[in-house]
C-alpha cells in the first residue's frame, strides 16, 4: 500500500490547507485518512478502511514529504557497482552520517543551489521509514520496525565535502533531502530498479540487489548505538553515476514500485 501526506493546493476550490494523511488506491485516487500517517504502521486493511474520510484527485493536492523525521541516517558506499566504479574495496561495516531535519524537502518542489557552492550533485537512493522506536534490534527483527520504503535524493554540495574534509556542511544545506512521493509498505527492498535522470538524461541506472548491506543489516547496525524514532529515515546509499547538476536542472529519481521523486534546482 502507498501512503502519503498532502495538503490541498492553494488554487484548489477546497480552502482547507491542513496537512492530511492518505493512501493511494488502485485507481490513482488519494483516499484521505483520519490522524497521522504513523498511526497506520502495521495496521490491517479493516482498520485503514474504517478510518477513511474522503477521496481526492492527485491534480488537486500538493504531495508533502511522507514523514517528518527527527533525523536522516545516511549510508555511504553501499552499492557494489558504485565501489567498482570508484575502484574501492567493499566496506566491512556501514559508513554512516546524518542529515538534519532542516534538509527535508518534498517532491515537485525546488532545491536551492546555494550561492556559496560551485558544485551540487544528485544521489538517488532507496530510503527506509521507521515505524516505531528502534534500539538494539537484530537484523532478523528489523522488518518488525519498518513502516515502509520511499525515495530520497541525498543532494550534496560536493565542493564543501571535498574542501572541508568531512561531509556535514555539504550534506546539510536547507532542502537537500527531497523525500517521497509515497511510502510503499509492500516492497522487496533488494530487487528494485533505481534510475536517476537529469533533464531527461539517465545518469544512474542500477538495482537495489547491488546493495552491500541490506536495510535490515543497516537498521541493526545503526540501532546498536542510536535510537531511531518513528518517522526517521535511513537513506541506504547511492548507486554509480553520481554527478553534478547545473542550476535550472530537473532531477528525477525513480524506484520501481514506489514512484518518481521530481525536483527543480534553482540558483539562490
Amino acid at each position: 500500500m502507498k501512503f502519503l501526506r498532502f495538503k490541498n493546493k492553494a488554487d484548489s476550490l477546497n480552502e482547507d490547507r491542513e496537512i492530511k494523511s492518505a493512501f493511494l488506491d488502485d485507481e490513482g485516487k488519494v483516499i484521505e485518512l483520519e490522524g497521522n500517517i504513523l498511526d497506520y504502521f502495521n495496521k490491517d486493511v479493516k482498520f485503514i478502511l474504517d478510518n477513511m474520510v474522503s477521496s481526492h484527485s492527485l491534480d488537486d493536492i500538493e504531495i508533502l514529504s511522507p514523514t517528518e523525521p527527527s533525523k536522516i541516517v545516511c549510508i555511504g558506499l553501499n552499492y557494489k557497482d558504485h565501489a567498482k566504479e570508484l575502484n574501492l574495496e567493499l566496506p566491512k561495516s556501514p559508513v554512516i552520517f546524518i542529515k538534519p531535519s532542516t534538509t527535508v524537502n518534498r517532491t515537485d518542489n525546488i532545491i536551492i543551489y546555494p550561492k556559496v557552492s560551485k558544485q551540487i550533485d544528485y544521489e538517488g537512493e532507496l530510503a527506509v521509514v521507521i515505524g516505531k522506536k528502534t534500539k538494539q534490534v537484530s537484523k532478523e527483527e528489523a522488518d518488525d520496525y519498518i513502516f515502509g520504503y520511499t525515495i530520497i535524493n541525498d543532494v550534496t554540495a560536493r565542493d564543501f565535502t571535498l574542501g572541508d574534509g568531512q561531509w556535514t556542511r555539504g550534506k546539510s544545506c536547507d532542502g537537500f533531502a527531497p523525500i517521497g512521493p509515497y511510502i510503499e509498505t509492500d516492497l522487496d527492498p533488494l530487487n528494485q530498479n533505481i534510475i536517476t535522470k537529469v533533464n531527461g538524461e539517465i545518469k544512474q541506472n542500477s538495482n537495489t540487489s547491488q546493495m552491500i548491506f541490506s536495510p535490515q543489516e543497516i537498521i541493526s547496525y545503526v540501532s546498536e548505538t542510536m535510537t531511531l524514532n518513528p518517522g526517521d529515515v535511513i537513506a541506504t546509499g547511492t548507486p554509480p553515476g553520481v554527478g553534478p547538476m547545473d542550476a535550472d536542472s530537473i532531477v528525477e529519481v525513480t524506484i520501481e514500485n514506489i514512484g518518481t521523486l521530481k525536483n527543480y534546482l534553482i540558483k539562490e
